[in-house]
């Protein structure tokens, strides 16, 4: 068994055999059964009862106390005026960069030859409706709207819906509200958590039904995009809980480090924040600072809940906790190692990569122009992080001459009568005789 002490913060393992890493690797969850049982309930009440069931579970979880949670474009304006002006030129050069990384990612169309007369290539068509979730109970992701309302209007998108949970007033922060506007989001709504994400898989008279829906949440709102799939509802990923995974040798600085980790853990109790590291005394000094930056948060009492949950694990070398964090498949992972443009090259698994200690995960959060919505829990084994590729559905193309016909059809017919697809092969069949015809 691997050695293991406590500090106040984080917990200690030392060495753990290739064995335990799996285990290692788990996420804490609520357990799936329970939170599948509740929002099976509510996705059934509001299949059934549309705004009427929406409204009565807004009220149970948000404590929502207004009649009708779609936000007038007459709100929508006037949230301009709480933006500060020094917050709206920030929110531009995040809004600029986001755009250009994004617009970077248009492919060209390719035509292909791939036998004589035959002609194959693939076009994007906009994904027409769709609907982003944007978390705003306890910290308003504003961010998240620029995140996945950019690409999704560059892809050519007809209607994009939001939903974000109200405060306990009932409203919506401000700059949300802007940055909405500012982005061109169809229509804004106050509602949060699995009643959000029920209301746009289904539809009901005041929000309309999206064939996609995008965005981050906690366990509750993931169960709900895993669950609105069944009912015909696409899903951009899995993403969960946030997570950051750092891993930093003796050329880290351990204040920022430790400033990684915590803007992580103040994200909620079920964030995920890992340590790997191949020397004792950078652990040692992370968590040193983790204890001198944690009690001037004000969000203090969140990152120390999640930091329960966290680890520090000592490793022999680099190489080893590169091969570690493949296993675990991080969120975010922070190379703050020696050579870390070299050493990404042994990543295969992650959401996004932050490459040396200049490179905050908060600056992806951001401003840098990629996108932080990322698969969480493991997911990034299987899933890329939002790109403009996710609002977009590619369709295949074919054209066939007589030159075409004639070069595979022979193949055709063979392939189709082995099958015991007449049918297919008749198809063909007739194409051949008539380009056989025509050559006479």
């Amino acid at each position: 068994m691997p050695r293991i002490s406590v500090t106040r913060n984080m917990k200690i393992i030392n060495n753990p055999s290739e064995s335990k890493w799996q285990k290692l690797a788990e996420r804490t969850a609520i357990k799936q059964a329970k939170l599948m049982d509740l929002v099976n309930k509510v996705f059934y009440d509001i299949s059934k009862k549309g705004d009427k069931a929406v409204l009565k579970y807004a009220r149970q979880f948000d404590g929502f106390a207004a009649d009708s949670f779609l936000v007038s474009n007459e709100t929508v304006e006037a949230a301009s005026q709480q933006v500060s002006e020094e917050l709206k030129q920030a929110i531009d050069i995040a809004k600029n960069n986001i755009e250009k990384f994004h617009l970077s990612q248009k492919e060209e169309t390719v035509k292909v030859e791939t036998s004589p007369g035959v002609v194959c290539w693939r076009e994007s068509r906009p994904i027409e409706n769709v609907g982003i979730y944007v978390p705003g109970g306890t910290a308003p992701l504003f961010s998240t709207v620029l995140m996945l309302a950019i690409p999704a209007k560059i892809a050519g998108c007809k209607e994009i819906v939001l939903c974000t949970p109200p405060d306990n007033a009932g409203n919506i922060h401000p700059a949300i509200l802007y940055t909405a506007q500012l982005v061109g989001v169809t229509n804004v709504f106050a509602i949060g958590g699995i009643q959000a994400i029920g209301a746009m898989t289904f539809g009901t008279k005041s929000v309309p039904k999206v064939e996609k829906i995008f965005g981050p949440g906690n366990q509750y709102v993931m169960t709900a995009k895993h669950a609105a799939q069944y009912y015909g509802t696409a899903i951009d990923m899995p993403a969960g809980p946030s997570e950051v995974l750092v891993i930093a040798d003796e050329t880290c600085r351990p204040a920022f480090v430790a400033a990684d980790l915590l803007s992580q853990a103040e994200h909620g109790p079920d964030s995920e924040v890992i340590l790997l590291s191949d020397n004792k005394q950078v652990i040692k000094e992370v968590n040193k600072e983790l204890n001198i930056q944690l009690p001037n948060l004000p969000r203090k009492e969140i990152a120390e809940k999640a930091l329960k949950n966290s680890r520090a694990i000592l490793f022999k070398d680099i190489e080893t906790c590169i091969r570690f964090s493949n296993v675990y498949a991080p969120e975010h992972l922070i190379l703050a190692v020696e050579n870390p443009v070299l050493r990404s090259r042994e990543v295969i698994s992650a959401g996004s990569v932050f490459l040396g200690n200049y490179s905050c995960e908060s600056a992806g959060d951001y401003a840098s122009g990629t996108n932080h919505t990322l698969p969480t829990s493991g997911y990034a084994k299987a899933y890329s992080g939002v790109s403009l590729d996710s609002f977009v559905k590619k369709i295949t193309f074919q054209q066939l001459s007589e030159e075409g016909v004639s070069s595979i059809g022979p193949a055709v017919e063979t392939m189709a009568e082995a099958e015991e697809l007449f049918a297919h092969k008749n198809a063909m069949t007739l194409r051949l005789g008539e380009a056989a015809f025509k050559s006479l």
